[in-house]
C-alpha cells in the first residue's frame, strides 16, 4: 500500500467516524486554553482538569494571573508535574500577555511562541484551536501513531520532520483535526507498550500491524503454540 494510500483510508475513517473531535482539556475561552496546555506538558489531561476550575476562580484572566507571586500560584498547581518552572511559566506569560499583547491571546504561531512556557507544540495547540490555523502539533501520541500507521517516513527522527511530513499530505481544512485523532488513537488504543491491535479500526492500512503479522507467520507453529520453547 502506498503512502497515498494510506492518507486516503486514514482520513476517510475519522472524517466518518469522528468528524469533530475536541481536546479533552477543560476551558471556556483562550485563556483558559493556553494556561491549560502550559500545565499539560509532561502530564495528563485528567490531572490538569482537577486542578484548573480552583485555578481558574482564583485567576479568571491574564491580569488577575499576572498581579499574582510565586507563593500564592505554586499552591494551585503543586501536584502537577514540574510545578516550579510551570509556575514561572504562568506568571511570566501572564506578565508578558499584559505588557506586549494588551491582555489578549496573540494569534499567530510566533507571538505565541515569545510566551514564557510556550514552545512550538503549545503554540500550534493554541493557534489551531482557538483561531482555526492549519497548524499541526506534533506530541509524542502523533509522533507514535503517524510512524506506526506508515503515514510518516522511518527517517522522520523528530517531530518538526513529522510535522512536515503529515501536512504535506493532510489537506489544509483537516490539518486541526488530524492532530486530536491521532492524539486520541495514540492515548486509548495505540497505546505506547501494549497497542491494542485487537481492537483497532485501522489495522488494514497499518504499517505496524502488517510487519507483526508478518513477523507472527514466520514464527514456527511449535513455538506460536509453545511459546516458552
Amino acid at each position: 500500500m502506498t503512502k497515498k494510500e494510506r492518507y486516503q483510508h486514514f482520513i476517510a475513517y475519522f472524517s466518518e467516524h469522528s468528524e469533530n473531535p475536541q481536546t479533552e482539556l477543560n476551558f471556556d475561552n483562550p485563556y483558559q486554553l493556553l494556561v491549560a496546555v502550559i500545565l499539560s506538558a509532561q502530564c495528563t489531561d485528567k490531572r490538569v482538569n482537577l486542578i484548573t476550575p480552583a485555578l481558574f476562580e482564583r485567576f479568571p484572566n491574564a491580569f488577575a494571573l499576572a498581579n499574582s507571586h510565586f507563593d500564592e500560584l505554586f499552591p494551585y498547581i503543586k501536584s502537577i508535574s514540574y510545578p516550579n518552572n510551570k509556575t514561572k511559566h504562568l506568571l511570566g506569560m501572564a506578565k508578558m500577555i499584559i505588557s506586549d499583547f494588551g491582555g489578549e491571546i496573540p494569534e499567530t504561531v510566533e507571538d505565541l511562541q515569545r510566551l514564557p512556557g510556550v514552545g512550538r507544540k503549545t503554540a500550534h495547540v493554541i493557534a489551531s484551536i482557538v483561531y482555526n490555523q492549519p497548524v499541526l502539533a506534533v506530541d509524542t501520541h502523533v509522533f507514535r501513531v503517524s510512524k506506526r500507521l506508515g503515514l510518516v517516513s522511518a527517517k522522520a527522527s523528530t517531530p518538526l520532520a513529522v510535522e512536515k511530513e503529515l501536512v504535506k499530505y493532510i489537506p489544509t481544512d483537516l490539518v486541526y483535526k488530524s492532530h486530536h485523532w491521532l492524539i486520541l488513537h495514540g492515548r486509548y488504543i495505540c497505546v505506547a507498550r501494549k497497542p491494542k491491535c485487537p481492537e483497532c479500526p485501522l489495522t488494514n492500512f497499518c504499517l505496524f500491524y502488517a510487519k507483526l503479522i508478518k513477523k507472527q507467520s514466520s514464527v514456527p507453529d511449535t513455538i506460536q503454540k509453545n511459546p516458552s520453547l
